[in-house]
């Protein structure tokens, strides 16, 4: 019944012009100065007065006294439907100030007549008056009964952590419309069965029965100074209840001042599977970026991008985008204009140059001009099987674009290069992966021809959030409702942070002593099937499988793509030999001197340049160590070829 009579009177009082409202809202007031002046000699002298001669005058004064102060004070600019607590202790101060003249004149001074104490009484009524009068107009014209069912229908979740970041957290989902605060978890028990800022706080162990007692659906980690240890261990605690996971950044990713409900993120990969990280050796980070002008291939790539990041923050004199995709590196470009202009100590020159690392004279153009001390080639392309579908492509990318880099790098004299490479290179099934592996060669074979220039290699696994990446492809396929899809149930995958790799890219180059083929240590593999039902889990969901058939979500297996590995390698030998770096080992691999494999490099033009895909496959073969393709070809245009000769035919 309350509902029905507040839609029915609430809408006509919110048409209402402003002023409109303002007189409405001022001529109460005044109403309730003359009331509570008349309620003040009830409570005084036990009866009713009539408001006539002596007992006008403190009328008379109140009218005079507050609704001008009520004025000044800004009372009636309030929109009182969205009026809270600002709103109230406006309120406050106002009578306060009133109540301080009104008081002085019948309770200090005195009036023959009017007893003192209603000098007290009647602001003190007052007060209750208007404050009351804000709030009912706060209830009846904002929808406060709608709200609260609303709030009560939100999900619930519980703060892990009543330190500093929780409790701010707390402060910030207050009035949040998306879920609500039930209380805190924390593994001090001292704090258990406290109040905190009106919250409960329980224990960890309580979490079964706050599920089913107060509706739990959701488990915020605001813990962002705990060891990753411990923090995994918290993860694993939750994985079976059902309850979905989300967490607070590191200290070192949270902006300095107060938490917001915009740190709140959804789990990582590195949250699931990461590592506590090993500090940087910023002798080793500085030595080939600080001071120094640096180029960066394929900028706008996952690494490319994160390399630049990473390098701003060394503060080199003048950094080089070079990217062929006009897009990412305008996105690029602008974002590290941002970062730096929040800098006072910004001196740092950013380039950015549109041009493909297989145009020779590009590249002459660009280097000769600025004189780089240090390439970073991140050029490449990556994804297993769009190259085994465009080999050739790959090939010519892959291979002949770091081999025109780098020739043009030795030839104008440039310090140090250093090529990013990948797992894939290592006994590669895979288009992709042999012409990494022989990139690494040509620099290797270089390597000797060319004194003046550093090579190395850095080789390493998959990096979280990279374009293409399984996370965020299973995580979307979670929040579409699933089935989650993955080529095999037996895939492994070794997994780092974008952050880590990039930093390791840069301390494992400044190492080099020329041909060396640096390692990152990966930790250990991945079970992308584990991943997979972990995530499921942490989204408050469950696996559907033969175990469970009624779960949220299935996980099928469409089988190995072209090329695809089972597991992948990050050595190809048994010998990897210690740096002065714990995460960075040194591969020794076997590789053709440099006139035997500039020959055979000829060749493979030959074969590039007809698009002979069985030549390209066998010539791979030839000059990588340990490939073994696959033996179906894949190519979309050698296949279109011969379906148009079948068809003739």
């Amino acid at each position: 019944m309350l509902e029905s009579i507040h839609n029915r009177t609430a809408p006509p009082v919110l048409a209402l012009p402003r002023y409109a409202k303002r007189i409405i809202v001022l001529a109460l007031d005044a109403s309730l100065c003359v009331l509570t002046v008349w309620l003040a000699y009830y409570l005084r002298l036990g009866e009713f007065v009539t408001l006539a001669g002596r007992p006008m005058w403190p009328v008379v004064a109140s009218l005079g006294l507050a609704i001008p102060i009520f004025i000044v004070s800004g009372l009636y600019r309030a929109i009182f439907r969205y009026s809270g607590w600002p709103a109230l202790l406006a309120v406050t101060r106002a009578v306060a100030i009133y109540g301080l003249l009104f008081a002085s004149f019948f309770t200090a001074v005195g009036m023959v007549g009017v007893p003192r104490t209603i000098g007290l009484i009647q602001p003190l009524l007052l007060l209750f008056a208007v404050g009351g009068s804000r709030a009912l107009a706060r209830y009846w014209l904002g929808g406060l009964y709608q709200s609260q069912l609303k709030i009560a229908a939100l999900p619930k979740a519980l703060i892990y952590g009543a330190g500093n970041a929780g409790r701010q957290l707390a402060s910030a989902m207050s009035n949040s419309l998306e879920v609500r605060v039930a209380g805190f978890l924390d593994d001090d028990d001292r704090l258990h069965g406290h109040v905190l800022n009106g919250l409960p706080v329980y224990g960890p162990d309580d979490l079964p029965g706050l599920i089913v007692s107060r509706g739990v659906t959701d488990v915020l980690l605001a813990l962002p100074s705990v060891q990753r240890r411990r923090r995994n261990e918290i993860i694993e605690q939750m994985l079976s209840h059902h309850v979905a996971v989300r967490t607070l950044p590191t200290l070192g990713d949270l902006a300095q001042g107060k938490v917001t409900i915009s740190d709140v993120r959804e789990l990582d990969i590195d949250d699931l599977l990461g590592r506590e990280p090993v500090a940087p050796n910023h002798i080793l980070l500085s030595r080939c970026v600080t001071d120094k002008v640096i180029l960066v291939t394929g900028a706008g790539g996952s690494i490319g991008s994160e390399l630049c990041r990473q390098i701003v923050k060394l503060a080199p004199t003048t950094l080089l985008l070079v990217e062929q995709s006009e897009f990412a590196l305008y996105e690029l470009h602008q974002e590290l204009l941002g970062r730096l202009a929040a800098r006072v100590d910004n001196m740092i020159s950013l380039i950015p140059l549109l041009a493909s690392v297989r145009d020779e004279e590009r590249m002459r153009e660009i280097i000769s001009t600025w004189r780089p001390h240090t390439v970073y080639h991140a050029a490449a392309y990556k994804h297993v099987p769009l190259v085994e579908h465009n080999p050739a492509e790959g090939v010519r990318n892959n291979v002949f674009g770091t081999l025109t880099a780098a020739r043009v790098a030795a030839e104008q004299g440039v310090a140090d290069f250093v090529l990013i490479s990948t797992d894939k290179a290592v006994r590669p099934t895979n288009i992709m992966g042999a012409s990494k592996r022989l990139a690494e060669t040509v620099l290797q074979a270089l390597a000797a021809d060319a004194p003046r220039t550093e090579f190395s290699m850095v080789r390493f696994g998959n990096v979280l959030g990279s374009s293409g990446s399984v996370v965020p492809k299973f995580r979307q396929q979670v929040r579409d409702g699933g089935p989650i899809t993955l080529t095999h149930a037996e895939i492994t995958r070794y997994f780092m942070t974008i952050p880590e790799a990039a930093q390791l890219v840069i301390q494992a180059g400044a190492m080099a002593k020329g041909g060396d083929v640096f390692v990152l240590d990966m930790g250990k593999p991945v079970k992308i099937m584990d991943l997979a039902r972990r995530m499921v889990e942490l989204s408050g969901l469950t696996v559907q499988d033969e175990d469970n058939p009624e779960g949220d979500i299935e996980i099928q297996v469409t089988g190995l793509r072209p090329g695809e590995k089972l597991y992948e390698e990050l050595l190809i030998g048994d010998n990897p030999g210690a740096t002065s770096h714990p995460r960075i080992m040194k591969a020794h691999d076997d590789f053709l001197a440099w006139p035997v494999l500039e020959e055979k490099l000829n060749a493979l033009t030959i074969a590039l340049n007809v698009n002979d895909v069985d030549v390209i496959k066998a010539m791979l073969e030839q000059m990588v160590s340990g490939y073994q393709p696959d033996q179906h070809i894949v190519d979309w245009v050698y296949l279109e070829q011969q379906t148009e000769v079948d068809e003739r035919i």
